[in-house]
């Protein structure tokens, strides 16, 4: 497959501007996507936010397969960070990660009353890669439309302070990627997933790769979803969609951007069913 990156110029300007305001906040939520929870976890973060407390937030964790979600969850419990997974379309569960916050900050917080500081807002900054549900996650913890959200990469373009209640503020930042996948299935997922503009993208080569692992670990969804009785071809798989779905150039010729594109964004939409791409015990 063709190598997939994607770092246009604002997002060094992002990174620039984290580094640059990481002083100032108590406590980072990393937020990764709970299909691919480690291929959605930027390294790049892990050198700017040096001591800083983090809480690692999995979203979307309804589009995941619940068991596997869990052993994320201890997986990075055990590499020292806090962590929980949490439903985007739920708004009760935002209430926890703010106690959480509260909770993991408490002593600081203890100790600068201690020392006779004046009582403030805990900051904490919000980081993750593009269309990891940043905007969303924000919106629920400020109960209003702080940011402009959509089912897309690259739709919060600069950082800005929202305060939640009275002893809370969040630090919103970009969506930010790394300069460079080391690893060619990372890209390949983030494709997936919808974390990189599929302009870009050899779509063709993501959707295949998607359908092989599909027909491998999860065929059942496959069957169900499109009614076809599988091959080992994942392109003859794309030609059957395409026929059972009327997507035919000339009322003939199989119309394979349409499948293929339609496969993603339903992969990407939940419309197969709970899949989680990566497990905690290959990493």
């Amino acid at each position: 497959m063709a190598q997939i990156q994607w770092f246009p110029g604002h997002m060094a300007k992002a990174k620039r501007e984290i580094a640059e305001k990481i002083k100032l906040i108590d406590i980072v939520v990393e937020l990764v996507d709970a299909r691919a929870p480690y291929s959605s976890k930027n390294p790049l973060f892990n050198g700017i936010v040096n001591n800083k407390p983090r809480l690692i937030v999995m979203t979307k964790e309804d589009l995941a397969n619940p068991e596997i979600t869990k052993k994320w969850i201890q997986y990075y419990k055990d590499h020292g960070y806090y962590a929980m997974s949490v439903n985007l379309k739920q708004f009760n569960e935002y209430k926890k990660i703010i106690q959480v916050c509260k909770e993991i900050l408490k002593d600081k917080m203890e100790r600068e009353a201690k020392k006779g500081l004046k009582p403030r807002a805990m900051r904490a900054m919000v980081l993750g890669i593009p269309n990891v549900g940043k905007s969303t996650f924000i919106n629920r913890l400020a109960k209003r439309k702080a940011t402009v959200t959509g089912n897309k990469p690259g739709v919060t373009k600069a950082q800005q302070i929202i305060k939640v209640d009275k002893d809370f503020e969040l630090f919103d930042t970009p969506g930010v990627l790394w300069p460079k996948f080391e690893d060619e299935k990372v890209g390949v997922l983030l494709a997936v997933s919808g974390a990189i503009r599929d302009e870009i993208l050899p779509l063709e080569e993501v959707a295949a790769w998607a359908m092989r692992f599909l027909m491998q670990h999860k065929p059942e969804l496959l069957e169900k979803r499109y009614a076809i009785e599988l091959d080992e071809d994942p392109y003859s798989n794309f030609t059957k969609i395409a026929e059972k779905r009327g997507f035919l150039k000339n009322g003939k010729e199989i119309d394979f951007k349409r499948t293929i594109e339609t496969f993603l964004r339903e992969i990407r939409d939940d419309r197969l069913g709970s899949i989680t791409w990566e497990n905690a015990d290959e990493v």
